[in-house]
């Protein structure tokens, strides 16, 4: 469905609940180097639980690579210091959601250079960000419900019970 790209992740267990997500809506992860853990990293692992065999997990030696892989798509990048809401942007399936480390966000020259495909996710200015992982979930499921949730089950898992 998307692309979700996590520049220079630094926190496995955020990558292995991304990695989660991802699975669980046909998105393909990609991590830009350096990376703050292995990608074998036992909570990386424990996080992502038994979902590894569904993620395209793709990993790419700088942002570059990324562009190059993925330029033609939209892109978009997700800061705390974007003007315009994550909920004003029209999201189409291919697109690419850009989000920086957790200590630091997305370098400044990469949003300066993409301005006006920069989204927040609005909260209380007194805070610094979310949670990385939270934040993915957020970025994609806007993006699928303005796509009806295309490609995904819509019954759920209720059969299993007896709803009277």
């Amino acid at each position: 469905m998307f692309h979700v790209v996590l520049v220079e992740p630094e926190i496995p267990q955020n990558t292995g609940n991304i990695a989660r997500t991802c699975a669980a809506t046909g998105c393909v992860l990609h991590l830009v180097r350096p990376l703050g853990f292995e990608i074998s990293d036992r909570y990386l692992r424990r996080a992502g639980l038994d979902y590894w065999q569904f993620v395209d997990v793709q990993v790419h030696e700088n942002f570059e690579e990324v562009l190059s892989q993925l330029g033609g798509a939209q892109f978009f990048y997700f800061t705390t210091k974007a003007p315009r809401a994550y909920t004003s942007a029209a999201y189409a399936p291919g697109d690419v959601l850009v989000f920086g480390k957790e200590t630091k966000g997305l370098p400044e020259e990469l949003l300066v250079a993409h301005r006006e495909a920069c989204v927040r996710i609005p909260m209380r200015g007194t805070l610094r960000s979310l949670n990385l992982s939270n934040s993915v979930a957020i970025a994609v499921y806007e993006g699928l419900r303005q796509n009806d949730f295309a490609g995904l089950s819509q019954e759920g898992r209720l059969h299993r019970l007896q709803w009277k």
